[in-house]
Order: structure tokens, then C-alpha cells, then sequence
């Protein structure tokens, strides 16, 4: 039989650090919940004044033709401060005026243009276009001279096909606007036929909005 010393002996808790260590792993599981809550309430704290957001700072290209015109100005619009109040006041029946994220583009009827299936500027255009010299004058970008035409074919001697009309008369605008005075080195003329419509070629109203001449305005970016 055992002594009361011996059985009070064995009657005696084990040493610290030497029972079940389980608990240690309940501690780690309550470490990582926390970790993992912190790390989500930064997450969801949205960026304070002054910040932009990751989302904002990739915002598409697309959503700066949204942006104000004042924003867009600065690089694209050399002496803008001139040039936008003359396009503003500009009151030319047939001509109309759009500001885009590439320039200011002048958009003519070709009817003031020109004759029916030609490409000889008629006086009337000659004086539409001189009313814009002063204009170009204050501008010290490129001008980019756009022909186009309807669907309707064409077939002549002359111009074979709606590119060729379209062309020359781009080159016929550029020409005279060079006689006027303005560098024929800031100017270029293309022709798109009827490959970029306004409006639907299925109509009379749709064909006569495709048939125009439009000059953008763009300012040349410096490398």
C-alpha cells in the first residue's frame, strides 16, 4: 500500500509547459480571423479627399470625351482662347461646328461646295471657305481635309468611283485654302467615299447629311 506522501505524489497536476498544447492552435485560428477582418475593413474604406481611387486612375479613354471642354483644351487647342470664340460665332448656313477629343471639326454641306458629281469649288463655296481663313490663321495645327460622299455610284472619265470624287475634292478645298495663304505643310486631304455615313443612306435627307466635306482641326503633338 502507498504511503499518504507517495499517493499525494501522484495526486499532483503536471508541471507548466508540460500538459496539452491544443489551445495554441485555437490562438493561431483567432490571429488569422483577425488578420483577415483588417484586411477587409481597408478594403472596403473608401480613398479619402484628395485620393484617387485605382479605379479612377484607370479610367478608359473613351470617358475623356465626357470630361469639360476646358480640360480637354489645354494641348489640343493652340491659341484656343482665340479660336473657339470665332468657331462659336461662326453663323454660316450649311456649316456646322463640333468640338471632339481630336479637334474642332468644320463640317460643310457639299452642295455649297460643289456642283453635282464635280469637284470644281462653285463661288459660293470659294467664299465659305474664305470666310474661314482668319480663323485658320489663329490656329497653328494641322487641318485635315475630309471628302465624302453618299452610296449612290459613279462612274465618268473622270472619277471612276465615289473615291475619286471624294479625293478631289478634298484636294480641290486644299488647293484653295494654299492660294489663300494657309501652309499647304499643315494641310492634308482624304478622301473616305461613303465608308464613314452620318445618317442612313436609305433615305434623301440620310444621303445629302453623308455628302460633305469636313476640316479637323488638330493640333500637331510634338515629339
Amino acid at each position: 500500500m502507498l504511503d499518504s506522501k507517495s499517493r499525494h505524489a501522484l495526486e499532483m497536476p503536471p508541471a507548466a509547459g508540460e500538459g496539452d498544447e491544443s489551445w495554441l492552435t485555437s490562438y493561431l485560428d483567432v490571429l488569422t480571423l483577425l488578420i483577415t477582418l483588417f484586411v477587409l475593413l481597408l478594403a472596403l474604406t473608401p480613398p479619402g479627399e484628395g485620393e484617387a481611387s485605382d479605379r479612377d486612375k484607370m479610367r478608359p479613354a473613351s470617358a475623356i470625351a465626357s470630361l469639360p471642354l476646358a480640360s480637354l483644351a489645354t494641348g489640343i487647342y493652340p491659341r484656343h482662347q482665340g479660336l473657339q470664340p470665332q468657331m462659336a460665332g461662326l453663323n454660316i448656313p450649311g456649316v456646322s461646328v463640333s468640338q471632339g477629343q481630336e479637334g474642332i471639326t468644320l463640317r460643310i454641306d457639299d452642295s455649297l461646295l460643289f456642283p453635282s458629281g464635280d469637284a470644281v469649288l462653285t463661288p459660293q463655296g470659294k467664299d465659305v471657305l474664305e470666310n474661314l481663313i482668319t480663323a485658320f490663321e489663329a490656329f497653328d495645327g494641322q487641318v485635315s481635309v475630309e471628302g465624302h460622299t453618299d452610296n449612290v455610284p459613279i462612274s465618268t472619265s473622270r472619277f471612276p468611283s465615289n473615291w475619286e470624287l471624294s479625293a478631289s475634292r478634298a484636294i480641290a478645298v486644299v488647293r484653295h485654302l494654299e492660294h489663300q495663304g494657309i501652309d499647304v505643310s499643315r494641310m492634308r486631304a482624304v478622301g473616305y467615299a461613303d465608308t464613314q455615313p452620318m445618317e442612313s443612306n436609305a433615305t434623301t435627307k440620310g444621303r445629302a447629311a453623308n455628302r460633305r466635306v469636313e476640316l479637323l482641326l488638330k493640333q500637331q503633338v510634338e515629339g
